[in-house]
């Protein structure tokens, strides 16, 4: 089960040198929509992903695969790759901050995502101010939103 909240975040009010932490290069592209099947390629990782209905929790499922075998698949998918450097920053309570700068049609976005453990963890989460707006719920947001529509007028 993926539990994890995502806000929008403005690059210029984050406080301090995101480059500082570790970061990955990430490139992402979907086989379907529903469910979502995601491949993924982060620094040197590939990873197939299926993704269940929801907004805040989620079933999902990862299976490692070769390079060859994601290369074959980046050929089936659907709408445009996602392409964005991921930065790791942790939070008090073991809990990291992926904060994803979006680039090529997506430039500009910047999100914050963190996984949590449990449900009510996720729910009680008070987030710092440079996080930005809760945007959990809102499904133009979603990774496979962004590669099917691009990005949301609002």
């Amino acid at each position: 089960m993926e539990i994890e909240r995502k806000f929008l975040t403005e690059r210029e009010k984050i406080p301090f040198d995101i480059t500082a932490f570790p970061c990955m290069e990430i490139t992402q592209a979907y086989i379907g929509f529903s469910p979502v099947i995601r491949i993924r390629r982060s620094n040197e990782a590939y990873i197939l992903t299926v993704k269940g209905k929801g907004l805040l929790a989620r079933e999902e499922f990862e299976l490692p695969l070769e390079q060859e075998e994601y290369e074959a698949l980046q050929k089936k998918a659907e709408g445009e790759s996602i392409v964005k450097k991921r930065w790791l920053v942790p939070l008090a309570g073991g809990l990291t901050a992926e904060v994803d700068f979006y680039e090529g049609t997506l430039s500009g976005l910047v999100t914050t995502e963190v996984e949590f453990p449990s449900l009510a963890e996720a729910e009680a989460f008070v987030p710092p101010e440079w996080f930005g707006r809760d945007i959990s719920r809102e499904k133009q947001y979603k990774n496979a939103a962004l590669a099917r529509f691009g990005l949301p007028l609002s």
